[in-house]
């Protein structure tokens, strides 16, 4: 499971009411450091130090960002019981635009250098492009029927990055893919399939918007623009029974998805509560 966002930790930590000391300046002195050192006499001392220096350690790798000031100063607001600058929907308004910036600039490189790819790679000649900005290149033209997005096909694949590296390959496993056109595939998949007769083999250019977009997916980095060699081997016509399925599971997945993200965030919470309010139990955060 990925790791949980620190994002979304340090919202919950607002709510929460999390208290942390502000840091001490930093010294040339060791001795004068260890003298201002603050003192853990209990359980629930080190249990609130444990918190903020794994809190701290991950968000100072993970955004660089982020106002220590401003942060410091949010928690012992809450922690005194003091007005707070935002309500808890502007805070969560402003905690998904932060993270949607975040993901934008971490992927920048590699978003700017796909489009790069992209943009030479329509000068080709044996290259079409869609409306959507799908690539397509036949490599082999088959004579059989194409798929609609209600049919099921079963197709051999290998995806790459631009470089050529590759992260997927059914032809290794041994065993073809047998997926729904619409419901269980990626849209650069979706739309490409539909393009290809049965027995045809061809190559996709799928920039990052029809792809995993800016969230990645496994060993596919965030805004990664990727390349699919596809070879339709056959399609289940009119299967409308396996499309429904397909296209209940993709839902299903996406409504679990958001009630797993609920309940981690509350789950989080009562922990962090929990340690506030009885102060007897250490709880370890791992991130």
């Amino acid at each position: 499971m990925k790791k949980i966002s620190i994002i979304f930790l340090s919202s919950i930590i607002t709510i929460s009411a999390v208290a942390q000391t502000k840091a001490k300046p930093k010294t040339t002195t060791p001795a004068a450091a260890q003298s201002n050192a603050v003192v853990l006499k209990t359980l629930a001392d080190s249990a609130s130090y444990a918190i903020g220096q794994n809190l701290a350690q991950s968000i100072s790798k993970d955004l660089a960002s982020l106002n220590k000031e401003a942060f410091i100063d949010a928690i012992k607001t809450v922690f005194d019981g003091k007005e707070t600058k935002f309500t808890e929907e502007t805070s969560r308004s402003i905690l998904t635009n932060f993270s949607r910036i975040e993901q934008e600039n971490q992927s920048k490189a590699v978003v700017e250098e796909g489009r790069a790819f992209l943009e030479k790679n329509k000068a080709n000649p044996k290259v079409k492009t869609t409306a959507s900005g799908l690539q397509y290149e036949v490599v082999k033209d088959g004579t059989g029927v194409k798929p609609t997005a209600a049919d099921t096909v079963v197709c051999n694949y290998i995806g790459m990055f631009t470089d050529s590296t590759q992260f997927d390959n059914s032809y290794d496993r041994g065993e073809p893919l047998t997926i729904a056109v619409d419901g269980g595939v990626i849209p650069g998949w979706t739309e490409g399939l539909q393009l290809m007769s049965t027995g045809s083999k061809y190559r996709f250019y799928i920039p990052q918007e029809l792809g995993y977009g800016l969230r990645g997916a496994g060993s596919i980095p965030p805004g990664s623009t990727l390349i699919f060699d596809i070879e339709l081997l056959e399609l289940k016509k009119d299967n409308k029974l396996n499309y429904l399925i397909w296209k209940r599971i993709a839902n299903m997945q996406s409504f679990f998805m958001q009630q797993l993200v609920s309940f981690l965030k509350e789950l989080i919470f009562n922990h962090i509560d929990s340690v506030l309010k009885t102060k007897d139990f250490l709880i370890n955060f791992e991130f």
